[in-house]
């Protein structure tokens, strides 16, 4: 004679399904809330600087940017290298370089600047930077218009070089391209006599390095060769 099933041994295989399914549940929310709180690569994000320090000659460009690099996530990343590109120009215009971290934007012969150096962002935090970019002979003689700026950067845990940021550099700002100064690059109306000042300033920068240009092509081809011979 099969033995009666009572209403309880229906239900309970039912039960333990039903327990099992939470406990699976709470211990992946478990799991998936350490990695999210403690375990997670965040990334790092900047923001477009609203004022820049600039000198421009024949010979050199040097930029220098105030930064604010945030890790969105909890693991630290470690910073590795920085460069500056202008992504629209010509491919004769060189990136320019990190080459010192000062320690202001406003430059001086009393400031403390620094080699650059790898750094640490922790995790959820900000760090602000000053970041200064040069390239010798970069080609970049800038006119009194706005220019596509790209920031890339090389992270610890990544390979190879990654866009940061992509901001317009407002290069007609730039009045006195001969000094290193600070300028403005908030979107404004400059004046009639700053935008004077600065397409005069920016053509007489032309009008040297035209000349240059044109001594080094003279130089080069009235220079000898290996054998001794002038170049053709």
């Amino acid at each position: 004679m099969v033995p009666l099933m009572t209403v309880a041994d229906l239900a309970a295989p039912s039960s333990l399904t039903g327990a099992g399914v939470v406990s699976t549940c709470a211990l992946l929310f478990t799991v998936a809330s350490f990695w999210w709180l403690n375990a997670r690569q965040g990334r790092l994000k900047t923001w477009e600087p609203h004022a820049f320090a600039a000198i421009v000659h024949t010979s050199t460009a040097r930029l220098r940017l105030p930064l604010v690099l945030h890790n969105t996530g909890p693991k630290p990343i470690v910073v590795q290298d920085l460069l500056l590109t202008f992504p629209d120009e010509p491919a004769s215009h060189l990136p320019l370089l990190w080459v010192s971290s000062p320690s202001r934007l406003q430059p001086g012969p009393d400031e403390d600047a620094k080699l650059p150096a790898g750094f640490v962002v922790p995790g959820r935090e900000a760090q602000q930077l000053f970041i200064e970019f040069e390239a010798p002979f970069s080609g970049l003689m800038p006119e009194a218009r706005d220019y596509k700026v790209q920031l890339q950067v090389r992270v610890g845990h990544r390979k190879g070089w990654r866009r940061l940021l992509t901001f317009t550099l407002r290069a007609a700002n730039i009045v006195d391209p001969d000094r290193y100064n600070v300028y403005n690059n908030a979107p404004i109306e400059l004046t009639k006599e700053d935008r004077k000042r600065a397409d005069a300033a920016l053509l007489e920068l032309l009008d040297e390095h035209g000349d240059v240009s044109a001594t080094g092509e003279k130089n080069q081809r009235n220079s000898p060769n290996d054998d001794g011979d002038t170049s053709t």
